[in-house]
């Protein structure tokens, strides 16, 4: 059987209708169930147990031997916590008891690290392992993420394959229950459906225009491809890189979303909250050479074609994946 940890969530609900997309339905879910508006993500998948994320670790210990793979998708994601005994326990100790038990029972293990682990770029975003100690997240949850990546890549026992996936700015179906922490494709679409406007923030740093700040936008569908790709193919172990490899520009989302809706496009701007413009990314953009050097050939969507399937598909009719 297969493990999916954050079942209930965004990319993790996703991977489990990818998982039966592909035939397997012998999956065990694994999240926090009390939050209602996420188990629309889980209508009509398959699955054989679900289990709290309190009483997983238990599980595990007791059922280690029947679990052939594990995807740990699960982890508290919102940037604006500044908490870190929260992410301590819920994103740093219980990715090392998953990761513990998992080398114990010699399961392959597929984890959510983040690009939020590469701060302001200052080293770029590179997935060289050489570099990690030497990145600057910028709140307690890229923290989170980069601790654990390099205590992981200081760990002399390893389970048979592991890999820890850096997403970038995903978006797609099946984010509905994130509030201000989801994509800005979703924001945008609400927005525009509201008042018929959308507004974006003005640039504070003279290098770039308005709506000329970039980001690695990758779509849902390819990184579920991905993580698929790194069941069955197995490569080198490692940290890897999951963003499309291409930074756009807001204004490019904002305009290819009102294309979508068949709606007239109408920016604003409006000025970045003064609490945050010291921590204000213009750019990001996933070097992805190790995933492609390890086989990855299945490509990616553009912005324009990600963000047409996701509003015409999905967001139009409220539908999940």
């Amino acid at each position: 059987m297969i493990v999916v940890t954050g079942a209930a969530g965004f990319v993790g609900s996703g991977l489990v209708s990818k998982l039966n997309d592909i035939g397997i339905k012998r999956i065990i879910i694994v999240d926090d169930f009390s939050n209602d508006e996420k188990e629309h993500n889980l209508v009509g998948k398959k699955y054989i147990k679900r289990i709290d994320r309190t009483e997983f670790i238990d599980w595990f210990k007791e059922h280690g031997e029947e679990v052939k793979f594990i995807y740990h998708i699960g982890a508290r994601t919102d940037t604006t916590e500044f908490d870190k005994e929260i992410f301590d326990r819920l994103n740093l100790n219980y990715s090392k008891d998953i990761w513990r038990y998992a080398t114990q029972y010699g399961i392959p293990l597929v984890y959510a690290s983040s690009a939020a682990t590469y701060g302001l770029g200052e080293h770029g975003y590179d997935d060289n392992h050489r570099l990690v100690n030497e990145l600057k997240p910028l709140n307690a949850y890229g923290d989170s993420k980069n601790d654990f990546d390099k205590w992981v890549l200081t760990q002399p026992i390893k389970p048979p394959f592991w890999a820890g996936l850096k997403f970038f700015n995903v978006y797609g179906p099946n984010e509905y229950h994130k509030g201000r922490m989801a994509s800005v494709v979703l924001h945008a679409y609400r927005q525009i459906t509201r008042t018929g406007e959308l507004k974006l923030f003005r640039s504070h740093n003279e290098k770039y225009d308005d709506g000329e700040q970039k980001r690695d936008f990758i779509y849902i569908k390819d990184v579920l491809n991905i993580c698929i790709f790194l069941m069955e193919k197995r490569p080198e172990s490692g940290l890897y890189n999951v963003g499309s490899g291409r930074a756009r520009t807001f204004k490019s989302l904002a305009v290819n979303t009102f294309h979508a809706m068949n709606r007239e496009v109408e920016i604003s701007y409006i000025d970045t909250p003064a609490d945050i413009r010291d921590k204000y990314q213009y750019f990001t953009e996933a070097k992805i050479n190790k995933l492609i050097s390890a086989g990855y050939t299945e490509g990616f969507h553009t912005l324009e074609q990600g963000v047409e399937d996701y509003v015409e598909n999905y967001l139009m009719d409220g539908k999940y994946l």
